[in-house]
């Protein structure tokens, strides 16, 4: 048990040793100690890019600086490293350094901000190596200057096309690559940073022009980088004094190479003039220098591979690199744009397009717009045809029977009618009309549109499509005019009988009071005819009775006798009553005479 207590112990010790030196070991930092600084106060010169102009030899005009085309050797690898060691000429010094050689600039180098995109706005530091890490940079190295209280990035910044900072025409030596390609060293105006013909799409500024085509340019860049305040103060103390440096340049096959030098201000290192003169030994032709002293660093694959000149905290027994202002990353071959324009894929610093799109950033469609006007527009995917048109410029329109958006609506005009090829309206021929030029012109009409009114005789009708008197009309026209006649001649009928019926007289009973008084004459007529039978039967009746009244008639006395008015109306009542007698009688004497004569 013992034994396992003190295993147990010496474990938990270990562990506790190895938490303080990682603890210890992240909270190194760099003291900043070793500063080399071109300006005393603010950083470049006061005078204008015309100064600069003017003040250069005569022998390079006004072009203030150079453009080289950079190289594109897309089969070789992306650089190539060199560690040296080498003595200085003149002096026992030896120097160790690093040399870079770049074989495609344009899709293998990138200015990079502090910590990543956005570290200049922030105004943060970050070690090389932490940039590089987050980049994946194969090779890298730190570039600009900044102002080590603010934390500021000085001079121009454009990093993957990316104008991050503009110093506003502030005159110290530039290193830029542009949008083909093209290397540039040496002075520019504002005009020169922020020129869209052919943009930098990386830009980082530097203090002092080492090389300029092939010569050794300091002299003629402390004329135009020193401010005049301090001309022979601190600037030519940075030009001189030996210390760590940094610098990039270009050969003559337009392969980019990045210097860096260890050493340590006034103790050992590199001036300017030195490093100039073995810059020109290797070939370089046109070259700027970039910040050194304790900022000098340089990275291989995510390891820093150089000696810090800085002192860490907070122990300066050791040596830390500094946290630095923008840095150049040398990593896999990139596209430029990054993106191919978000048109393509990056493959091995070459846009692969996608369908639709070409050029080397992929940022030009196949169609050209020009190509499809004016009736299409121009896609990824090629022309697209306004409706109504096809074909591969839009130039066509849709066939005979077909319309709309592709030409893949069928029209439905008959009668030898023609579709829209945009909306599919029917055009009809003369003598149709309607939606779908489906009707006939009315009878009395023809031409387009059935706008014309026929001129035959007799208002007959004419031909739908010519206006021709003289035609023959379909078996079906000839059926609509016979019912058509039939039913004018029955409305003709109706309406002049109820015109005569308007103009007769009225009679003056109705029809129903006539019916009335012929029903009502007939039922009296009828009742006196029932009548007149009665009393003949009735008179046969008493002639069978009485047949001695046959021979004479019978006349009553009191008629012959004049009786007076008083008798009458005592005798009325029997007058009356024998009144059927009377005529039978009187019957009987008519016939009694005639009966007698013949006797």
């Amino acid at each position: 048990m013992a034994t396992e207590s003190v295993k147990c112990t010496c474990v938990w010790l270990l562990l506790w040793l190895c938490v303080r030196l990682s603890q210890t070991t992240n909270t190194r930092e760099s003291m900043d100690d070793d500063i080399l600084l071109p300006y005393t106060q603010g950083h470049g010169p006061s005078h204008s890019h015309r100064y600069v102009r003017d003040c250069q030899p005569i022998i390079h005009g006004n072009t203030t600086y150079e453009s080289w085309a950079s190289s594109n050797r897309s089969g070789q690898p992306v650089a190539e490293a060199k560690l040296f060691v080498s003595n200085i000429p003149g002096s026992s010094r030896i120097v160790y350094g690093h040399m870079t050689v770049v074989n495609d600039p344009l899709r293998t180098v990138s200015v990079l901000e502090p910590g990543g995109p956005g570290g200049c706005e922030m105004r943060v530091r970050a070690t090389v190596r932490e940039t590089a890490e987050a980049a994946e940079c194969l090779y890298a190295q730190n570039a600009g200057f900044f102002n080590t209280g603010t934390k500021e990035c000085l001079g121009n910044v454009v990093s993957n096309g990316r104008v991050v900072r503009d110093s506003g025409g502030l005159q110290n030596a530039q290193f830029g690559i542009r949008k083909d390609g093209s290397l540039v060293f040496g002075y520019l105006s504002q005009d020169d940073v922020l020129d869209q013909s052919n943009p930098f799409v990386q830009l980082v500024s530097g203090v002092v022009w080492l090389l300029r085509n092939g010569e050794i340019y300091i002299n003629e860049s402390i004329e135009a980088e020193c401010n005049k305040t301090q001309e022979t103060g601190g600037f030519h103390t940075f030009v001189d004094v030996v210390s760590a440096r940094t610098a990039v340049g270009h050969d003559a096959e337009g392969r980019l190479i990045l210097f860096h030098f260890d050493g340590q201000t006034t103790a050992r290192g590199l001036s300017l003039w030195e490093m100039a003169d073995f810059l020109k030994e290797h070939g370089v032709i046109n070259a700027i220098n970039l910040d050194g002293g304790g900022s000098a660093t340089y990275v291989k694959n995510g390891v820093l591979a150089s000696y810090p000149s800085d002192h860490c905290i907070p122990d300066n027994m050791w040596r830390c690199e500094r946290k630095v202002s923008t840095i150049l990353c040398i990593h896999k071959r990139l596209c430029q744009p990054a993106n191919c324009s978000e048109h393509g894929d990056c493959v091995d610093g070459h846009c692969l397009c996608h369908d639709g799109w070409q050029g080397a950033a992929c940022d030009s469609l196949v169609c050209q717009p020009l190509a499809c006007q004016p009736h299409g527009i121009c896609t990824a995917n090629g022309c697209v045809c306004d409706a109504g048109w096809r074909g591969k410029n839009c130039s066509q329109e849709c066939p005979a029977g077909f319309y709309g958006d592709g030409c893949n609506q069928t029209c439905s005009c008959v009668n030898g009618g023609s579709c829209d090829p945009v909306h599919g309206r029917c055009t009809c021929p003369p003598g149709f009309h309607g939606n779908y030029c489906e009707q006939v012109c009315p009878l009395g009409f023809y031409g387009l549109s059935c706008a014309h009114e026929c001129q035959c005789e007799d208002r007959c009708p004419c031909d739908p499509q010519t206006g021709s008197c003289n035609t023959t009309l379909p078996g079906g026209t000839n059926y609509t005019l016979h019912t058509a006649g039939h039913c004018l001649a029955r409305k003709m009928f109706i309406s002049w009988r109820r015109e005569e019926d308007a103009y007769r007289e009225r009679p003056y009973f109705t029809e129903r009071t006539w019916l009335i008084i012929t029903l009502t004459l007939a039922t009296v007529l009828s009742a006196s005819l029932l009548v007149h039978l009665v009393q003949a039967c009735r008179a046969v009746s008493v002639a069978s009775h009485f047949p001695e009244r046959k021979d004479y008639s019978y006349v009553p006395l009191n008629n012959i006798n004049g009786v007076t008015s008083c008798a009458r109306g005592n005798t009325e009542r029997a007058e009356k009553e024998d009144f059927q007698l009377e005529d039978s009688d009187s019957q009987d004497e008519i016939w009694s005479s005639s009966h007698s004569g013949q006797s």
